[in-house]
């Protein structure tokens, strides 16, 4: 049964939730899957003026379609996944497009220097603008009450006639609070079965903080791929004997300038975890391999244009962390060669 109905508070020890029209859901076992809200920029600086989006579900979608056929100028705010994302597809209806972020360079938290030179200088060649390090003061409104503007710390005006903000979210952990937070990741604390600290509720998804098996940490993280894990392995500990940890390995990637006649294809995956240091392979045309090594260690992946049986390479990579010759890696002419030296540190158990 679904309830357009939000829930405003629970009763944890009557185990039921109360709605905001205030009906009474009795439950044996609870799954929180709140997921997160889009980070906002208040209203006394635009945040919510008409012309002003955040994307966060299919509405959200929609609505910014339906604003982008009739824009001619889009800002929009933010460096990361969305940033990189909104903008390749209003480049690609030949809108006027411009990316602004505080940051040095896109997607800081994944992407090093010069990997996102490479990926900026792209962006470049299909005519999107950069603002970079730049903090925005305010939206401005023109006569008719949408967005005309935005205006920066340094007093310069960008002119917008849409624009979309992707600053990141957060979790969505209202009105569960009770069943315990934590506190360095955000969201609702887990252990490896999904189980919170109260009996017989749990939280999946992207409101989890879950422990993160393989790096001995405990993290949340905003993807579908984990969603969908999280989700499955909480109901087999609910519904069977099922007792291992979720054993999850961090997976990104993103797919942007698909469009027809686009010159250039976008297409890049990331597998395992972005610490220690890097080796860079490959000329961007198109291909490109990033390496993260820590210890002698190889901790993480990702590689741009990759063919199917490389891409399905990453994950076993990624997993099995294996001891890589680093001057040997650093040596090799091509991407292609680099990951067959990768391939073939790894254990004969997990060889592909």
């Amino acid at each position: 049964m679904i309830y357009q109905d939000p829930v405003t508070s629970i009763d944890i020890e009557k185990q039921t939730l109360i709605t905001n029209s205030g009906k009474l859901l009795k439950y044996g076992s609870l799954i929180v899957a709140t997921g997160c809200t889009a980070s906002r920029f208040p209203e006394k600086i635009g945040g919510y003026l008409p012309g002003v989006h955040y994307i966060r579900d299919v509405a959200d979608a929609d609505a910014l379609i339906s604003s982008l056929e009739k824009a001619k100028k889009v800002v929009v705010v933010g460096g990361g996944y969305i940033g990189m994302e909104v903008a390749a597809a209003a480049v690609g209806w030949k809108l006027d497009t411009t990316i602004i972020f505080p940051e040095n360079h896109l997607l800081q938290r994944l992407f090093t220097p010069s990997l996102a030179q490479r990926y900026e200088q792209l962006y470049q060649q299909n005519g999107v603008k950069f603002v970079k390090g730049a903090s925005i003061k305010n939206l401005e409104a023109g006569s008719d009450g949408r967005v005309a503007a935005v205006k920066l710390e340094d007093g310069s005006t960008i002119d917008a006639d849409t624009i979309v903000i992707g600053i990141g979210a957060k979790p969505t952990v209202s009105p569960f609070e009770r069943v315990g937070l934590n506190s360095s990741v955000g969201g609702i604390q887990v252990d490896g079965q999904f189980r919170t600290r109260m009996p017989g509720i749990f939280a999946i998804g992207d409101v989890a903080a879950f422990p993160l098996k393989m790096y001995d940490r405990t993290a949340r993280v905003e993807h579908v791929d984990h969603a969908r894990q999280s989700a499955q392995h909480c109901i087999k500990a609910l519904l069977s004997a099922q007792t291992h940890t979720y054993d999850y390995l961090p997976y990104f990637y993103s797919r942007v300038f698909e469009y027809e006649g686009s010159p250039r294809k976008v297409w890049w995956q990331f597998f395992g975890d972005n610490v220690g240091e890097t080796i860079e392979i490959g000329n961007f045309d198109p291909k490109i391999a990033t390496f993260w090594i820590d210890s002698g260690k190889l901790k993480g992946v990702l590689v741009e244009s990759g063919s199917p049986e490389e891409f399905q390479l990453l994950p076993t990579l990624a997993r099995s962390q294996p001891f890589v010759d680093k001057a040997k890696l650093q040596q090799a002419s091509s991407v292609e060669e680099a990951l067959e030296i990768a391939r073939a540190a790894l254990p004969v158990e997990a060889a592909v």
